[in-house]
């Protein structure tokens, strides 16, 4: 099914029979896109119960990664924010755009943020230049260049790009929980060499439950997964006193321990409801970054920023309307901007809330899944959000052994997408290859979608289809090149 026109939607027949519903639906085009209010209300929740686990997975790693001077965040306050500039954002995607796609911190981008630049500069900083990079791509969006990007990419690589950025996340649940960690002799192994110790048996159970609930399409089953396997966290921590895999020197003590947060059970009101604390809204530094980096070190770090988070939300938007049905045989969507400007947003209200990145979520599959078709669909999650930010003192309550399956699973459902890729042209098939392989290889979104453009330019010109090429493409591609040469011009310019 064809996304509709915009102006058909509003010219839909409901449009003009009065009344606040019929003018609600003329707005969102429910009608006209085969839908209607109990389904889209449904879909919401759906996509909020899918995604609510960012509010427990965001502040775990943003919330206790230290910056350059070793100060941290705060679990309870990103918790916080979190919930809060989430549910703003998916509020303005709703009435913006117009499509179901639900929009909070984005996993793959907080982890830039924690550990690539924080380390080299403080958080107010951070956040600083978070503003900065949503307001160069506010502008790229609004000249209409990260639009006529995103045309220029085959709806092949916009396939592949969804299914890497599914087995990155994927990775960094794994890795995060302990299940696959660095080896004796290989890059990564299974565990400790096996699967050894109760907070990996969490892990599992937890996986295996969010699966099976899947399977029977349960609704909220990643976030009825996340509260079981804290509490058997919790059970088991209380029976066994395993306690934490570091000891107080940040070295690993205990190889079976947990990964990062130790459950425990909560002992007073305060660890389960209570007033959200907003203390890091406008804990933000505009220009601090450019003096205590240096000028040359954040432009790089801001180029590496703007690249992941240029793309990382092409593959989840193409992904999400396909599944709705809402994109043409190429895989492109009717009125792609206003998503892109309210993704652009995201990023500035992000900096402005220190809550990281925000991004269109494929979870956002879920209120699909339930028959979500338009913006009210993220305009019910926003507000299940707002309602979130009373319950993140929660969040101290779970461990990562908990929360991760829910990346394994994500990762899984962003996978599918491998069946729109024809691999019989090689032209396709091996950009979309490198795509698929280097995001986790190399842990970095940007890195798969750069070797995927480059090698698509390079095979059509090898092919002598270069005609095929849109000059665009060619302009993407040096991008790239000067980012993966990186260190070579850093060593020039002596940074």
């Amino acid at each position: 099914m064809n996304a509709p026109s915009r102006s058909t939607a509003l010219q839909s027949p409901s449009a003009h029979s009065g009344g606040f519903k019929a003018r609600l639906d003329g707005y969102f085009g429910v009608s006209v896109r085969g839908s209607n209010f109990p389904r889209e209300i449904r879909g919401g929740m759906a996509t909020f119960f899918a995604m609510a686990y960012i509010v427990v997975l965001n502040p775990l790693i943003i919330g206790t990664a230290p910056d350059k001077n070793g100060d941290t965040l705060g679990i309870p306050q990103v918790a916080a924010v979190t919930a809060l500039v989430a549910g703003i954002v998916c509020v303005l995607m709703g009435v913006v755009s117009r499509y179901p796609f639900a929009i909070a911190a984005g996993m793959g981008l907080n982890a830039v943020v924690a550990y690539v630049l924080a380390p080299v500069m403080t958080w107010a900083d951070v956040m600083g230049l978070l503003i900065i990079e949503g307001a160069i791509l506010l502008v790229l969006v609004l000249t209409g260049f990260r639009t006529a990007v995103f045309a220029i990419i085959p709806g092949d690589l916009k396939a592949a790009i969804s299914v890497g950025v599914g087995l990155f996340l994927a990775l960094i649940g794994f890795v995060n929980a302990g299940f696959v960690r660095p080896g004796e002799g290989t890059p990564l192994q299974l565990g400790t060499g096996g699967l050894d110790g109760w907070p990996i048996l969490v892990f599992v159970v937890g996986l295996l439950l969010t699966i099976g609930m899947m399977v029977r399409r349960v609704k909220g089953a990643m976030l009825i997964g996340i509260i079981f396997a804290t509490i058997l966290g919790i059970v088991l921590e209380t029976v066994g006193s395993i306690g934490p895999r570091a000891g107080a020197d940040g070295e690993v003590a205990n190889e079976v321990g947990w990964s990062l947060t130790v459950p425990s059970i909560p002992t007073s009101l305060g660890q389960l409801v209570s007033v959200p604390d907003l203390s890091l809204v406008g804990q933000f530094d505009l220009l601090g970054s450019w003096s205590s980096a240096g000028v040359i070190t954040v432009v790089m770090l801001l180029f590496t920023l703007l690249l992941a988070d240029f793309f990382d939300t092409m593959g989840t938007m193409v992904g999400v309307a396909n599944q709705a049905g809402l994109t043409d045989k190429d895989g492109n969507m009717a009125h792609t901007r206003e998503v892109l400007v309210v993704d652009a947003m995201g990023t500035i209200l992000g900096g402005v809330g220190s809550a990281s990145v925000n991004t269109v979520y494929a979870e956002s599959a879920a209120g699909v899944g339930e028959g979500a078709r338009t913006g009210i669909a993220p305009i019910v999650t926003g507000a299940m959000f707002f309602v979130a930010m009373f319950f993140t003192p929660l969040v101290g309550l779970v461990p990562f052994e908990a929360a991760t399956p829910v990346l394994v699973v994500v990762g899984f459902m962003m996978m599918t997408q491998v069946t729109r890729i024809d691999f019989s042209d090689l032209g396709i098939g091996i950009p979309a290859f490198l795509a698929i392989v280097i995001m986790p290889y190399t842990y970095s979104i940007a890195n798969g979608i750069g070797a995927a453009f480059i090698g698509y330019a390079f095979i059509r010109l090898v092919q002598g289809r270069w005609r095929e090429l849109n000059p665009l493409l060619w302009v993407v591609v040096a991008i790239f090149l000067v980012h993966f040469a990186e260190s070579p011009i850093k060593a020039v310019l002596g940074i």
